[in-house]
C-alpha cells in the first residue's frame, strides 16, 4: 500500500510530508472461505485497508509508533486475525545521503503480552 503522510521527527516532515509504503501480513484461518468462496467467511482486505489508511493519516514522530498502531488496530477490529505483521517504509528519508527507504517491521499476535 502506498500513502502520502506526515510522519517524522523533523518539523519539515510533519508539514511537507512524504511517501510511505506499508506491507501487512495477516494470520487467520481461511479454511472455510477456501471452500465457500464467500467473502463473509474471511477477513475483507478492503476493511483492513481502511484501518491501515486511518492509522497512516494520524501523524506520528516514529515509524515504530505507526507500525504499533496499525497492528494493534487490526487485532482490535478483526477478532478472526490471530497475528499481524506490519512493515512500514519511509521513502527517500531526509538523512543527509541517498537512501531509498528506511523500514520498521512490527509483529504482534493476539496472545502476546505487550
Amino acid at each position: 500500500m502506498h500513502f502520502y503522510a506526515y510522519h517524522g521527527c523533523f518539523q519539515e516532515e510533519q508539514q511537507i510530508g512524504t511517501y510511505f509504503n506499508v506491507d501487512v501480513v495477516l494470520e487467520t484461518d481461511t479454511s472455510r472461505a477456501q471452500l465457500t468462496d464467500d467473502i463473509s467467511d474471511t477477513v475483507s482486505y478492503l476493511d483492513v485497508y481502511q484501518v491501515i489508511k486511518r492509522e497512516m493519516m494520524t501523524p506520528s514522530h516514529l515509524l515504530e509508533h505507526v507500525g504499533e498502531r496499525v497492528c494493534s488496530s487490526i487485532l482490535a477490529e478483526f477478532p478472526a486475525i490471530g497475528a499481524v505483521s506490519a512493515k512500514v517504509s519511509k521513502m527517500n528519508p531526509p538523512l543527509g545521503g541517498h537512501l531509498d527507504s528506511v523500514t520498521v517491521v512490527i509483529t504482534k499476535d493476539r496472545f502476546q503480552k505487550n
